[in-house]
């Protein structure tokens, strides 16, 4: 039988992977064994959390957390109980013939029937992010990303002028986390006079735990006192939250029928009418679309991205992290799997009360270890919002144009959405027909130098003419002149010590540029 320590604690040598995969183990270690671990665990687990529960002082703010500490038991409770890679690769099978629908075969609605159309919609986008990776303080939303505008300036532009051309009225609704929320409901008071209702709701907060111990490392609720020990439990946690809001609820007496939800920094998830009008199709023959994943064309830059498969009779988003080892290489390959998640999502109100309310949501969980400061090694489980996808009935993909995923994860996609690439229109991205080919350039900047914004922007005094670009690729010490344009493949490298400064007004068309190039005021 598993020793226990005196003070609760198993031997320090227990590793939380290894109680997890039952296969780190020496082969004298029995099934009985595991159990007997995985239950001490989930004890341990839950006494912690309740001992947790017990340092917060308001009755109301205690019943709204144990509802929250208990959803986080039970996906614990389900991290050790599953084992390895949750797909059988063998039982994947060929997608049927209409599971992912062309986009090209929708049509547009009747112009008499927008306003019923769009008032039957909800916009919703995942703003729990913060913008520390690209160097920014706050909500990654907050980050100006084209003309002094930001993420969320272009959302409530796209918003209100869908309100005010067809008089409708689409709320537009801001998943917050607990690191987000506060700065964005300062920042959403500008927009008081706009024709847009703005509705927040903050996703779980959910503690971290020791890859060691097994149990949390907070040890009171005061988030903002320890914030490392707590963490955003990825943008699955989207239903169970949206629903303990009250908006779902909400919406759904209102009349609305569906939302359509989104990363807030993908620039290229606007309303779709032709997507929105085929539901509201579908929807009068009586076998209504619950559940639409936007998906588009992987290329050799996407082979990481979710795809769809059909498994278990059921189409379903596989992630690389459910993927056997032995088949990364094939999970990667773009002929076998032509399709990658745009994260831009369709989904039947009333059938997310129905799957929540039957306890019928289940999603593969996430593993996602972190190194915190001082060493403390922790995991933290998350679910991702396409996961859900098998819970629903008459879920269907669509493969639609790539300019409807335009997300910015780095500077180097600063780079083309600032560009002459796009002009804007009422807070949207239209990519100028100047441009020959429908795909954007691949650019890649270097870390060192251009992964902060505001050291990104320093190196351009204007953003180059990239219309007739195919490939970018900047490292090192480089800077550029104003009316710089730049055309075919261009590969500047500024090795350590050197520098190079493109002059205003170069030409760069199919070059290579290297070694040192300075230009020096005089």
């Amino acid at each position: 039988m598993l020793e226990i320590l005196s003070n609760g604690t198993p031997p320090s040598n227990l590793n939380l992977l290894e109680v997890r995969s039952g296969h780190q183990r020496g082969p004298s270690e029995t099934r009985e064994f595991h159990e007997l671990t995985k239950r001490d665990a989930q004890i341990r687990l839950e006494k912690e959390l309740d001992n947790l529960l017990d340092t917060v002082d308001d009755p109301d703010r205690k019943h709204e957390l144990r509802n929250e500490t208990s959803r986080f038991a039970q996906l614990f409770n389900r991290f050790l109980q599953e084992d390895g890679p949750s797909v059988s690769w063998d039982k994947i099978e060929k997608l049927p013939e209409g599971a992912v629908r062309d986009y090209k075969t929708l049509t547009a609605p009747a112009a008499s029937d927008i306003k019923y159309m769009l008032n039957k919609l909800v916009v919703i986008k995942l703003n729990g992010g913060l913008g520390t990776s690209m160097g920014c303080h706050g909500p990654k939303s907050v980050i100006p990303v084209r003309n002094d505008l930001t993420f969320l300036d272009l959302t409530v532009q796209q918003i209100e002028s869908l309100n005010k051309q067809y008089d409708a009225d689409v709320p537009l609704v801001l998943m917050n986390s607990f690191n987000t929320d506060e700065d964005t409901e300062k920042v959403i008071r500008k927009y008081k006079g706009f024709k847009v209702k703005i509705y927040t709701f903050n996703q779980s907060c959910f503690p971290r735990i020791s890859r060691d111990s097994l149990l949390p490392v907070a040890k009171d609720y005061d988030v903002d006192k320890y914030l490392e020990a707590w963490y955003p439990p990825g943008h699955g946690d989207f239903y169970e939250s949206f629903a303990q809001s009250g908006l779902l609820n909400q919406f759904i007496s209102e009349g609305r029928d569906y939302c359509f939800l989104s990363n807030i920094d993908n620039l290229g998830a606007t309303v779709d009418l032709n997507i929105l009008n085929r539901l509201i199709q579908e929807q009068a023959t009586g076998k209504p679309l619950e559940f639409v994943m936007e998906v588009t064309d992987k290329t050799r830059a996407d082979v990481k991205g979710g795809t769809l498969i059909q498994y278990e009779n059921k189409l379903r988003l596989l992630e690389i992290a459910q993927v056997p080892p032995e088949h990364v290489d094939d999970f990667k390959s773009v002929k076998t799997f032509k399709f990658f998640n745009t994260n831009n999502i369709w989904a039947k109100l009333t059938s997310i009360e129905r799957i929540l309310r039957e306890g019928r949501l289940n999603m593969e969980i996430i593993v996602n270890p972190k190194t915190l400061e001082g060493g403390l090694r922790v995991v933290q489980l998350e679910t991702a919002v396409g996961a859900a996808m098998k819970c629903f009935e008459g879920a269907i993909g669509i493969n639609v144009p790539r300019d409807r995923f335009l997300p910015v994860k780095k500077c180097s996609d600063l780079l083309l959405v600032m560009s002459n690439l796009y002009s804007l229109q009422n807070g949207s991205l239209i990519m100028s027909p100047q441009r020959m080919f429908p795909t954007t350039p691949l650019v890649k900047l270097g870390e060192n130098h251009f992964s902060k914004v505001k050291e990104f922007l320093s190196r351009f005094a204007n953003i180059p003419d990239i219309i007739e670009l195919d490939h970018l690729t900047v490292s090192g010490d480089v800077t550029f002149g104003r009316g710089v344009s730049l055309r075919g493949t261009v590969i500047i490298i500024a090795n350590h010590g050197d520098r190079i400064d493109i002059p205003p007004g170069a030409i760069l068309e199919n070059k290579i540029v290297s070694g040192n190039m300075r230009i020096l005021d005089h």
